[in-house]
């Protein structure tokens, strides 16, 4: 340039040399940016009207100038000077605005814009703030529990790529943490990338749990500057398992202590209320002092009344730490005399007894045929009737499953026993004899007939019913006869029999009938004979008429005549 343009252009130079040495107390005007924005300063000067050019410059650390940007005001031409952190990235329009693109964290200077005239320089400085806004923070390096009463590092919140640096708050159910001696203990620190000069901010927090902490929620934020001021972000919610030793055991029973009965298995379950809970416990049967080591659970298998007893559990290290429960093996007997298949006679007397033992009271239910009694049966003297299939049942009522039942078939048997009975039809012309027979195994009924007579139909038989049951025949006799009726079966044979006399208004039927038709042949008799009659009377009058003009006769002897010849007819 001094070749060009002499000494005048040497004169300018060292008017900007001591411009920037002499006028260091202007305002400062500063420009924030975030990261990767573009920085823009305007050059807060008047354009004087004899401008001859404008330039940029910016300080380094130690007070030089480093010279980055020229516009001529005659020329309008642009020129930037070869900065190798701003090639490419800058932009100076005709106003004298500097324009920066992607905003780097080296871009944090003192800018300053300079217009030159031929007497003078004129500048402005602008300070360049550049700011970037961190990682959302995040809780890593978490413990898997904390434990009560024991000062545990719970983790590490952690937020990365800031500038400037930020500052890290724990908080706990959304209340800030402060730092309390061998409760809360916070250790803060930054790291700075010295590539990139962003910074790493690190809060490691160390915390005293207690069993409020359970289902707690443990956050922390990070708070920094931005463009527009200060701002905070928050991490996801943290939540850990709370380890606490066990304060109080207890014993379970399954199934539930009031459905226990013989036969059944009892698992016993041991708890402590500790977290993590214990594994092992030690259990105490009845009458055994030594504790069986087991896990958190213990089976009694088939289990007998003498089960019956106080069951416990305690931990193992701490014995004196112990749970009982008391148990009760429910039971229930029963006994049936007499029972299964039973056979008396009618008339006997059997006492029924069903004798029941439980371990609480018990309902008994009687049963005969699949119906209930309403009371428990009782035989003074049996009848054909009381034989059935009897049944004893018993349960208790809050034990599920616990019922007894015992049943007795009680037969019945007697000889037969026979009545006879007749009935006359009301028109007289038939008998109804009816064989009464009574007796178990049922009795075979057979008829017999001595006399003559007809069977007007086969007998009938009734339902066999409570051992009683009758056969009947109905007979027409033509005399005097005699009806057996034999009933037998595997304990007799026995025999009765009936006399029926003979049907005596058959008798006056056929007499009757007789007499009818004696007075039907009567009847036909005489109209024969007067038909006879008449017709010889007939004859008589026609020859009595010749005659009538030779012998007038006797007016008497006519009379006579027709009273004759009336005789006659009649």
């Amino acid at each position: 340039m001094e070749s060009k343009a002499g000494p005048s252009c040497r004169l300018v130079f060292c008017l900007l040399i001591s411009a920037a040495v002499l006028r260091p107390g202007l305002g400062w005007y500063t420009v924030n940016s975030a990261y990767g924005d573009t920085i823009i300063m305007p050059c807060l000067l008047e354009v004087p009207q004899n401008l001859m050019f404008g330039k940029w410059k910016y300080e380094k650390p130690d007070g030089s100038p480093v010279f980055i940007a020229f516009r001529s005001s005659t020329k309008k031409s642009v020129q930037y000077d070869d900065v190798p952190e701003y090639k490419d990235r800058l932009s100076l329009s005709e106003n004298y605005t500097l324009s920066i693109s992607n905003a780097r964290i080296s871009d944090e200077k003192r800018f300053v814009c300079m217009l030159v005239t031929e007497d003078n320089v004129f500048e402005a400085p602008t300070i360049v703030k550049v700011f970037k806004q961190p990682s959302k923070p995040e809780i890593v390096s978490k413990a898997p529990f904390l434990e009560t009463e024991q000062l545990k590092k719970l983790g590490d919140c952690i937020s990365k790529d800031s500038y400037p640096d930020g500052n890290i708050t724990w908080y706990r159910s959304g209340k800030v943490l402060q730092p309390l001696e061998g409760v809360v203990v916070l250790i803060f620190k930054k790291q700075m990338d010295p590539v990139t000069q962003l910074y790493t901010m690190t809060s490691s927090l160390e915390y005293k749990a207690t069993k409020t902490d359970i289902q707690m929620p443990f956050t922390c934020s990070v708070t920094y500057y931005g463009p527009s001021g200060q701002k905070t972000l928050q991490s996801e919610q943290a939540i850990f398992d709370i380890y606490y030793p066990t304060e109080q055991v207890t014993i379970q029973v399954l199934p539930s202590k009031n459905a226990i009965k013989e036969g059944d298995n009892i698992t016993l379950t041991c708890l402590g209320n500790g977290n993590p809970p214990p594994e092992e416990f030690l259990f105490y049967l009845p009458g055994q002092p030594e504790g069986i080591r087991s896990s958190n659970t213990y089976t009694l298998t088939d289990v007998r009344r003498n089960a019956t007893g106080d069951y416990k559990c305690s931990l193992i290290d701490k014995k004196s730490m112990i749970a009982s429960t008391a148990i009760t093996v429910h039971y229930l007997d029963l006994s049936l005399n007499p029972s299964g298949e039973v056979t008396k006679q009618i008339g006997d007397a059997l006492p029924v007894s069903c004798t029941i033992s439980a371990s609480r009271n018990a309902t008994v239910v009687w049963m005969k045929d699949n119906i209930r009694l309403r009371s428990r049966p009782s035989f003074s003297s049996l009848h054909y009737q009381d034989a059935g299939n009897y049944v004893c049942e018993t349960a208790l009522q809050e034990v599920e499953g616990l019922k007894k039942r015992e049943s007795l078939t009680l037969i019945v048997e007697g000889k037969p026993q026979i009545k006879m009975t007749k009935k006359t039809d009301p028109s007289g012309l038939s008998k109804t004899i009816i064989c009464h027979v009574e007796g178990f195994p049922k009795p075979a009924i057979q008829w017999t007939i001595t006399g003559s007579g007809s069977v007007i139909n086969q007998a009938k038989e009734s339902p066999y019913i409570n051992g009683r049951y009758y056969s009947k025949i109905i007979i027409s006799p033509e005399e005097n006869v005699t009806l057996t009726c034999t009933a037998e079966n595997q304990l007799e044979r026995t025999v009765n029999s009936l006399n029926v006399s003979a049907n005596e208004n058959r008798e006056k039927v056929n007499d009757q009938a007789k007499l009818i038709v004696g007075i039907v042949v009567g009847l036909l008799l005489a109209a024969l004979v007067a038909g006879v009659v008449y017709w010889l009377y007939m004859k008589k009058s026609k020859t009595a008429s010749k005659h009538v003009n030779k012998d007038l006769g006797n007016l008497e002897e006519n009379k006579k005549l027709e009273e004759n010849n009336h005789k006659t007819e009649a």
